[in-house]
């Protein structure tokens, strides 16, 4: 009797060989049987209909993730009316303007970088919801309530308890410099920049 035993922890190209191999297999058998042999030759391919649904089923639950990923990744953005920035057009480089967006309640941070670049984030705290606050000479954005600290140019998690970025506001830059407020896309990623001494 012909068995398949696919181990638990191989790798795709490893099953889709084993697999390729068991099909062969199957051929051999189906053409050294004769026609009398009809529930031999009926019981190959019930076996090969079930490897094949168990090698498409293991490759379904080996892709899903990174499909799930993809998919999470693309939904993270969530578009807003167009908002302008009153004031952006004069920031100076390394500083910032307060604003509020998408609603009055929403408050948010624009920064214009030393290059000239601009960013901008929510002012929410991703830890506790605290407003967080623009701290020039260090580049970064702080949190007074737990002193979580964010990467004034990208928003990522530097230091304290906060465990994803701050959400970043989408921006647009129109005719005569204006700058807009487009949309908002949610932090997700949960690596630090930097992490301090661990204490054991």
């Amino acid at each position: 009797m012909l068995g398949t035993y696919i181990a638990p922890f191989e790798d795709d190209a490893s099953i889709w060989a084993r697999a390729r191999e068991v099909s062969r297999r199957e051929e051999r058998f189906k053409m050294d049987s004769s026609a009398d042999d009809a529930n031999k030759l009926s019981h190959a391919t019930r076996r090969a209909f079930c490897t094949d649904l168990l090698l498409t089923s293991t490759a379904l639950v080996l892709g899903a993730p990174t499909v799930t990923k993809v998919v999470a990744a693309q939904d993270s953005m969530v578009a807003y009316p167009p908002r302008k920035i009153e004031g952006a057009e004069t920031l100076l480089s390394g500083s910032c303007v307060y604003f509020n967006y998408p609603t009055r309640n929403d408050p948010a941070v624009l920064l214009r970088s030393n290059e000239g670049e601009y960013t901008a984030y929510s002012r929410r705290c991703s830890h506790a919801g605290c407003s967080v606050e623009f701290d020039a000479p260090r580049r970064c954005l702080k949190c007074p309530c737990h002193y979580g600290t964010f990467d004034a140019r990208m928003g990522h998690v530097m230091f304290g308890p906060p465990r994803r970025p701050l959400d970043e506001i989408v921006l647009q830059i129109r005719a005569g410099g204006q700058v807009w407020a487009v949309g908002k896309s949610f932090g997700s990623n949960t690596e630090m920049i930097a992490q301090g001494p661990r204490r054991r």
